[in-house]
């Protein structure tokens, strides 16, 4: 029983062939309560305080595997569910106990182990391949991974039409521009719009009024507008990012990674690999769209350049480390940004 899609745990729901073991993880964690709220709703059976038991991440193997083993109280199944289990966290003891119990779940009940706020990479780490290699064996697992862009605006175009708004494909896609795609932060934010706009359409002018756009997002932005040689934009953006009490050392940070990424994929590119490549070295994962705005970012810059910035970036990081006070952390990303335009557009920096 091998690893599942969203669309195939519908499909056992509605088809009423659920297993009596599942793991739900991934980046997305919206996505991963949904899930598992889809599998509650159908378990939802006669009396669920007996038939449903809850256990947190530290709870002892025995309890859970008593409660597991247990019989369902005049009902055909129960559900046990264990939130946030730390596989990399349990001793060599603890884990043959849960492979034990993970091969001896009766058909009586529901096994849901679920990861609401606990990131993990199996990659690096051996207990947890060896802990997906083994439930691949006895029971379904569903990675909830962060969407595509274009799957992004779709949800948020079905998220507004839910509260009965009209959104365009083109304003899903700034939002989704503004805002990242974070599912969490996506959902507030249109929820926060459809309120706003009372029913119907909406508009761009409600979008800009209403939508909070994302510190990184709205640095991302910053970057777009140096390169492109966009004065008014970049000086407009840096006065939203204070105003909205943005400290400038973070503001630096997340331009200078920015920055990075043009760097890496400019030097892919010039490797002969695509822009995707720096994800094999770099922390990309469910965040690759950094690289794609790097792609289009980097088109007039060369590696000379990009090395230019990176040495003014620096700069700047040990002027304001060094500076006096708030005002003259402003002066200095002021001249930073005059800086990175003038090589931007003249190629060199005295």
């Amino acid at each position: 029983m091998p690893e599942i899609t969203e669309t195939k745990l519908k499909e056992q729901i509605a088809k009423e062939q659920i297993g009596s073991l599942y793991f739900l993880y991934g980046d997305e964690k919206l996505l991963v309560r949904r899930n598992l709220n889809r599998l509650l709703k159908k378990l939802d059976g006669n009396f669920p305080e007996f038939n449903f038991q809850e256990f947190p991440h530290d709870a002892p193997v025995d309890s859970i595997a008593d409660a597991v083993v247990a019989m369902p109280f005049m009902a055909e199944r129960k559900c046990v569910t264990v939130s946030d289990l730390n596989v990399e966290a349990m001793n060599t003891a603890e884990l043959d106990k849960l492979y034990e119990l993970l091969d001896t779940i009766p058909e009586t009940t529901v096994l849901i182990l679920y990861l609401p706020t606990l990131e993990i990479d199996p990659k690096k780490s051996a207990k947890w391949r060896t802990f997906l290699k083994k439930l691949d064996t006895r029971g379904f697992s569903l990675p909830s991974l962060r969407l595509k862009d274009n799957e992004l605006e779709k949800y948020v175009c079905r998220e507004a039409e839910k509260a009965n708004c009209l959104l365009s494909r083109k304003l899903a896609e700034r939002i989704v521009q503004y805002v990242g795609n974070d599912l969490n932060a996506l959902t507030n934010e249109v929820t926060k719009l459809c309120a706003f706009a009372g029913g119907g359409e909406i508009t761009a002018e409600q979008v800009e009024k209403t939508v909070t756009k994302n510190m990184e997002t709205t640095v991302f932005l910053l970057s777009n507008a140096l390169v492109r040689g966009d004065y008014s934009k970049a000086y407009a953006l840096l006065d939203l990012l204070m105003a909205q009490r943005e400290e400038p050392y973070t503001i630096l940070a997340v331009l200078s990674s920015a920055y990075i990424d043009m760097y890496r994929v400019r030097a892919a590119i010039e490797a002969g690999k695509t822009s995707m490549a720096p994800t094999e070295y770099g922390d990309y994962r469910g965040r690759d769209f950094r690289l794609k705005y790097a792609e289009r970012d980097v088109r007039d810059l060369s590696i000379e350049m990009l090395r230019e910035c990176l040495l003014l970036l620096l700069n700047c990081d040990l002027s304001i480390k060094l500076s006096g006070g708030e005002n003259m952390d402003r002066i200095a990303l002021e001249k930073l940004f005059a800086q990175l335009l003038y090589v931007a557009h003249r190629g060199s920096v005295a």
